[in-house]
């Protein structure tokens, strides 16, 4: 299995990170364990939650995530071996709390470490922006903590360019770790904002790219074509992609997956790991056969003319 660096670190991750968003929200513990077991023993090592994940479910505080992807930890006895990424900050926890200030920080941890029954977090990353917090601020709270050892490496999610790049400045001119990562919102679907106000930063910074929704919702598995098919807990947050540049992008990708004997979410995930600026998509699965399905994406090689199909189809 081909392994990438994330930004100049030195964690190393095979080219597909399995979202956990999914976990305590529309899979079960036991199905969960299930599809976690699935992804490792295809050779992949890198999962990526948040503590907020999934308080948007009914019933639901958040932590849900973590606490199920530490107990399958426990119950397998293989923490050494795998790349564990979460996140603080979420702007569906923040409450009244500014979430990035150091104190927010330091106690976050502490309940993502207790979730995940770890002693140490390989990359924590700060889910949104915080603009009421200075970013020296922040950053001052992840060098205790990388200090501490209970944080290994660190990312930024959802940044704009421009305090990305303050941040970076900030770290380097005060010693502080930098973030490594960025996990942005980018798929063969949404190219337009990463691509044209992120993409050449984390190229030129040599920051590594960890992108999600990264199948649009599900839109690029190529599952939901009409109207009809919008009635399932995910469904109805993909209608507004049923357009002539959505249904040309399937097309597109119809065209492609016959030619590899592939399915529209293999050919939707190979571009974005043939892409220059990403590192690795981040894809979730509900079952064991939807796991299948996503780890045969690192095994299509896209041609040339492939690529330019598909971003002819997807040109924005």
């Amino acid at each position: 299995m081909e392994k990438r660096k994330l930004g100049k670190s030195p964690l190393t991750i095979a080219p597909l990170v399995f979202g956990g968003n999914v976990f305590g929200w529309t899979i079960d513990e036991k199905t969960s364990f299930e599809v976690l077991d699935a992804f490792v023993e295809a050779g992949f090592n890198c999962i990526d939650t948040a503590d907020a994940y999934s308080n948007w479910a009914p019933g639901n505080q958040g932590g849900e995530s973590e606490l199920i992807i530490g107990k399958w930890m426990k119950a397998r006895a293989n923490r050494e071996q795998l790349v564990i990424a979460t996140k603080v900050g979420s702007t569906i926890v923040r409450s009244k709390n500014k979430v990035l200030k150091k104190e927010y920080i330091l106690k976050a941890v502490e309940d993502s470490l207790q979730r995940l029954q770890t002693d140490y977090i390989d990359l924590y990353q700060s889910h949104y922006d915080d603009v009421s917090t200075p970013v020296g601020e922040t950053l001052e709270a992840y060098d205790i903590l990388v200090k501490a050892g209970k944080v290994r490496v660190i990312g930024a999610s959802n940044f704009s360019k421009e305090r990305l790049e303050e941040s970076i400045a900030t770290s380097s001119q005060q010693g502080y770790p930098r973030y490594e990562t960025l996990q942005p919102h980018y798929n063969l679907y949404d190219r337009q904002d990463f691509e044209t106000n992120l993409a050449a930063t984390c190229i030129a910074e040599e920051i590594g790219v960890i992108t999600y929704y990264s199948l649009a919702s599900g839109f690029l598995t190529g599952k939901y074509r009409t109207a009809a098919d919008f009635s399932t807990t995910r469904g109805a947050g993909i209608k507004d992609y049923l357009n002539d540049r959505g249904i040309a992008i399937l097309q597109a990708l119809d065209e492609v997956a016959a030619r590899h004997h592939a399915t529209p979410a293999q050919i939707s995930l190979a571009w974005l790991i043939a892409r220059p600026s990403i590192t690795a998509p981040i894809a979730s699965a509900t079952s064991v056969a939807q796991v299948k399905d996503i780890v045969q994406s690192v095994q299509v090689h896209l041609s040339a003319e492939d690529i330019e199909k598909l971003n002819t189809a997807s040109a924005y």
